[in-house]
């Protein structure tokens, strides 16, 4: 999906939504502002994500992050969707915050979850009293009890997620989530894999080796996401000077910047702006 036929998302009032779904469409191409939960009780067709097709039926929860591209086809959804933003999750307890790294920073390895009847019938009430609280009136505290609610679902998510991986150890397992962690704590002053090796006390062959088994793309790949992702986002949402951009992201040069955007996603820094800017025009 090219960026320039994609709308952008409107902006949601304290960067927190949930509405429960009937029938929902999702017909128009969108590029996300805010992290998205969908938990689908029924539906069918078909989702596009970042070009990725993927099948709709009951009992699935797709987590989808800021800055993706997504579209339905034939599509019809029934059950909740949850939208929030960076801003709305530091209301919750830090203690959440390995959960929302290890399920959003890589979201193409964690796009879709199938659920069982009983996983189902657990999700569901938490997202009910999650949507009856935000329908109800305000109150002074209403933002951090729905950022407690919200707290016990991404955990939930969480343990669903670790239930459903296979192939790779506990410990295997334990090692990607903290690489996550740091990653999404340090990525933007430190870029190389034997750094974050050192500090887990592994080879970076062997980090690079388990991120592949528990995601299916390096470490190094990991990191580069992360600087690619903030990269677009300084660029589609911020007026700040690309030689700023480039800074902010411990890049030694603007020019170095250029290149190692340019490599991975095929656009200059300038061009990918100007195409986003050019949306709906």
């Amino acid at each position: 999906m090219s960026i320039s036929e994609a709308k952008l998302e409107n902006e949601i009032k304290t960067s927190f939504s949930i509405q429960r779904l009937s029938s929902q469409e999702y017909s128009e191409k969108t590029r996300l502002f805010y992290h998205r939960i969908i938990l689908v009780s029924s539906g069918s067709g078909h989702f596009q994500i970042d070009g990725q097709l993927y099948d709709v039926a009951g009992n699935q929860l797709f987590l989808l992050s800021k800055g993706q591209i997504c579209k339905g086809i034939d599509l019809q959804v029934t059950g909740y969707e949850v939208s929030f933003g960076d801003c709305f999750w530091e209301k919750t307890p830090q203690s959440a915050s390995n959960c929302k790294a290890v399920l959003f920073n890589n979201a193409a390895a964690n796009q879709l979850l199938p659920l069982d009847d009983q996983v189902l019938s657990e999700l569901y009430p938490l997202f009910d009293v999650l949507h009856s609280e935000h329908d109800s009136p305000d109150y002074i505290n209403k933002l951090d009890v729905m950022a407690a609610y919200l707290k016990i679902v991404m955990i939930k998510i969480a343990n669903i997620n670790a239930a459903l991986a296979d192939g790779y150890d506990h410990q295997d397992k334990q090692l990607y989530r903290k690489f996550i962690e740091m990653v999404s704590q340090q990525y933007q002053e430190l870029h190389d894999v034997a750094y974050y090796a050192n500090l887990l006390h592994v080879t970076p062959r062997r980090l690079s080796d388990l991120c592949k088994s528990c995601s299916g793309i390096g470490a190094k790949q990991i990191i580069n996401g992360q600087l690619i992702a903030e990269a677009k986002r300084n660029l589609q949402f911020s007026s700040l000077p690309i030689k700023e951009i480039a800074y902010q992201l411990s890049f030694s040069t603007p020019e170095q910047f250029s290149h190692f955007f340019k490599k991975n996603v095929s656009a200059s820094p300038s061009d990918y702006r100007s195409s986003f800017v050019n949306i709906g025009r």
